[in-house]
């Protein structure tokens, strides 16, 4: 089959009352922990590429994995597995139309950090030229804290959104699906200790998520697709195995699963995991090297990495969108 925008996709979650995983791609072995978890639970799939992988892996080599993954899901389970290419973060239209002429089916343009009028007009351009060529788009207001490729956003330059603002953005610029910023930020360090509280273990406690302006949102827009990004929930044994093994990651802490779980069933259709699949691979590698220092074949330990990605994922699209046996 070939590969599907996410229109559809989204009417689906949101009539069904759950949500898509999206989750950020860069080499073999990502795209397969993913697919292969994906085929297992017949659960749609969205696989975003951001300007950084795009530009390690380079675009013709993660399309050519895409393929082959949507290839292995008709071979290895005999059904149409729907997945969704996605330009994460785009930060120009001119990465949004490199990436529409190359295939992709949904770019995201990320013009946020601009004033108000001027994202509507880049999103606007953008929109134009994807519409054009079959492709959606997702744009985004307000600013998410953290770290998403070599951006740097920090807590005083983020802001929430401002549901007053949504209804005129989405009319103005004719996008597909919005972003919102509603306490979620990017990377394994979403939240300072300070901002924290701990409980009884001693474990770091985020603040809670601005359900408030959500549920705002969704009634100015009924029915719009709406999209979490940062919403990865940085598991602590992962966490805990890599400060074991040599690394130093002290007081990183994520989004409670429970939250997400609760954006996921009706309000949101897309939720981004951005730092989980990178802990779950450097987590196992660590270990890995911890146990065997002699060994030296990469397949060694990319294989367990692999496996952690997969087992991962599964609990993610079963336990915390919802979205298994959708596909």
């Amino acid at each position: 089959m070939a590969l599907v925008t996410s229109k559809e996709m989204f009417k689906k979650a949101y009539d069904g009352g759950y949500a898509i995983g999206a989750f950020n791609v860069n080499n073999m072995e990502i795209i397969q922990g993913i697919t292969e978890a994906a085929i297992e639970k017949r659960a749609p799939l969205i696989l975003q590429v951001s300007k950084g992988a795009r530009a390690y892996a380079k675009h013709v080599y993660l399309m050519k994995l895409i393929e082959a993954a949507i290839q292995d899901a008709e071979q290895t389970a005999g059904f149409d597995l729907p997945i969704v290419v996605h330009l994460d973060h785009g930060d120009s239209f001119e990465l949004c139309k490199s990436c529409i002429d190359g295939g992709f089916t949904s770019v995201m343009i990320d013009k946020s950090g601009l004033p108000f009028e001027e994202n509507i007009k880049i999103t606007k351009q953008v929109v134009e030229y994807a519409h054009d060529h079959g492709v959606v788009v997702e744009a985004e207001l307000g600013t998410l804290a953290g770290v998403e490729d070599e951006v740097n956003v920090s807590a005083e330059d983020s802001s929430y959104t401002r549901a007053e603002d949504v209804e005129e953005f989405v009319k103005s610029t004719g996008c597909d699906s919005l972003a919102i910023a509603i306490g979620t930020s990017h990377g394994a360090y979403k939240f300072k200790a300070e901002q924290c509280t701990r409980n009884e273990k001693g474990i770091l406690v985020p603040p809670p998520l601005r359900f408030d302006i959500l549920e705002d949102v969704s009634k100015r827009l009924p029915g719009f697709p709406i999209v979490l990004h940062g919403s990865s929930s940085v598991p602590q044994e992962f966490v805990k195995i890599i400060n074991e093994c040599g690394g130093k990651m002290p007081d990183a802490v994520g989004i409670p699963e429970e939250q997400l779980r609760q954006a996921a069933r009706g309000a949101v259709c897309k939720i981004n995991i951005d730092s989980d699949l990178r802990l779950a691979m450097t987590a196992c590698i660590r270990q890995h090297f911890t146990e065997h220092p002699d060994h030296f074949d990469p397949r060694q330990y990319l294989k367990p990495a692999r496996v952690a990605i997969k087992e991962m994922v599964e609990h993610k699209l079963v336990d915390v969108l919802g979205c298994d046996g959708k596909a």
